[in-house]
């Protein structure tokens, strides 16, 4: 699911026909098991249909399946991420073909609540599985007052960086931003790599760090859901892109678009000294070769370097979520089903020892196992207990707009402009200021 963060989610028309692998037999949620991924065998029992593409699915279903004794769920594979919704997107104009419950990526769910294609399921047991998440993860999964769905995985962030390099240069992890810049010049003078990368294609890193820095790109409520704020160019948001667009200008950070075999050669050659990424990264990375070879154990973790150490934001990139459709006739039973899915203690360590999510449920983000854990790709380090635990307990959460993906594609349109130089990082703030809230009042939003 990681690395469908930079996929863009487009909602193309296609045909309806072939994308649901179960089909409902019109009990309110049954189906005809008999096209399910998996097996049912509590076969008297109501079905409802998923779509869900975390690796370990299958495990995860089996498991409910069996410990449930009210509903059984019917999986189905149909894509990750984009391809995913491209089918979720046909289904809600065709008002058919939709499963009851589906797997969405946060930032995802306002695009889909506001087609009315989701709902809130605050009614159907919120109350008895709230205290199983933070605040943080609630807000991420709710568009104003209303909870569209389930948190499972997240990526609170920091950072990554090489220890030999870092040793070699006589650097510890800085704790500032000023600091990485300053360490960053000091490795640069000394005739060594670079210390970072400014990817254009990574839009949420920099929503993130701006965040970081007192951003609030979007304020939207469904009580007026024709409204939204747009806040592309507070000073927050230019300091943070003129930050890094001068950390490229002076040579100090690369402009490799990442996710790329060129941005993985570079890690793995040493390349760079630090990523700036999320509690993922380390099963991204594992799975994608590095660390492994010449590269074992040269690897840490640090906590993101702040911009007021005494007042520390905490910052995320990345998770995702069940979410119950519309199209469910008994949303009680698909409700059922998403707040129980990935909520088992065996889901859960399957989920966080095989590196496939960084877990949102409280009883495995906080219990001595995972907290405590000695991480193979950093060399034995309790990252999780120096770093990415502390940072998720801390995170607010944030808020999502129902245009998501038009604001990744402009954002990395004009980090694409810093990164030639053809404008400053505050040029480019404004005129995504531009762009974005000419694009809302074109979807019919009144722009506050």
């Amino acid at each position: 699911m990681k690395r469908r963060r930079i996929l863009a989610a487009a909602t193309a028309l296609v045909a309806a026909s072939g994308l649901v692998a179960c089909s409902s037999d019109g009990d309110g949620g049954g189906t005809d098991a008999s096209n399910c991924t998996n097996k049912i065998t509590k076969t008297d029992l109501p079905v409802v249909t998923m779509w869900a593409w975390y690796p370990n699915m299958q495990l995860v279903v089996d498991n409910f399946n069996k410990q449930n004794t009210e509903v059984q769920v019917c999986w189905t594979n149909v894509g990750q991420g984009g391809d995913e919704y491209d089918k979720f997107q046909t289904a809600i104009s065709a008002g058919t073909g939709a499963p009851d419950v589906i797997m969405i990526e946060m930032d995802r769910i306002p695009n889909f609540q506001i087609q009315n294609a989701i709902v809130d399921i605050k009614k159907y047991g919120f109350d008895a599985v709230k205290a199983n998440y933070s605040e943080g993860s609630w807000k991420d999964v709710s568009v104003g007052d209303a909870v569209y769905g389930v948190p499972v995985d997240g990526g609170p962030m920091g950072m990554i960086y090489r220890k030999d390099i870092f040793d070699k240069y006589g650097i510890t992890p800085p704790k500032t931003w000023p600091e990485y810049e300053q360490a960053a010049q000091k490795v640069k003078d000394a005739g060594g790599p670079q210390f970072g990368d400014l990817g254009a294609n990574v839009p949420a890193v920099m929503m993130a760090l701006q965040i970081q820095k007192g951003a609030s790109p979007f304020a939207y409520d469904p009580a007026q859901p024709k409204s939204i704020g747009v806040k592309m160019n507070d000073q927050g948001s230019k300091d943070v892109l003129d930050y890094w667009g001068g950390l490229a200008k002076k040579g100090l950070v690369g402009t490799q678009d990442q996710f790329t075999p060129e941005y993985i050669s570079g890690v793995i050659n040493g390349k760079y000294a630090t990523y700036i990424s999320a509690a993922w990264a380390p099963g991204y990375l594992t799975g994608a070769g590095v660390g492994q070879g010449q590269d074992t154990g040269k690897f840490a973790v640090a906590p993101l370097p702040q911009w007021d150490t005494a007042n520390p934001v905490q910052v995320n990139w990345g998770g995702s979520s069940f979410a119950v459709t519309k199209q469910a006739k008994k949303p009680e039973l698909a409700a059922k089903a998403a707040y129980g899915l990935y909520a088992d203690k065996e889901s859960l360590t399957d989920g966080w020892t095989n590196q496939v999510i960084f877990p949102l449920n409280l009883t495995a983000l906080n219990s001595p196992e995972f907290v405590d854990l000695k991480v193979k790709f950093f060399g034995g380090q309790q990252a999780n207990k120096e770093v990415y635990v502390p940072a998720s307990n801390a995170y607010k959460g944030m808020t999502y707009s129902p245009f998501g993906q038009y604001y990744f594609d402009a954002m990395t349109k004009q980090i694409s402009e810093v990164i030639k130089g053809s404008v400053t990082g505050s040029q480019a703030a404004d005129r995504l200021q531009e762009d974005v809230a000419k694009y809302a009042k074109e979807q019919g939003f009144t722009v506050q």
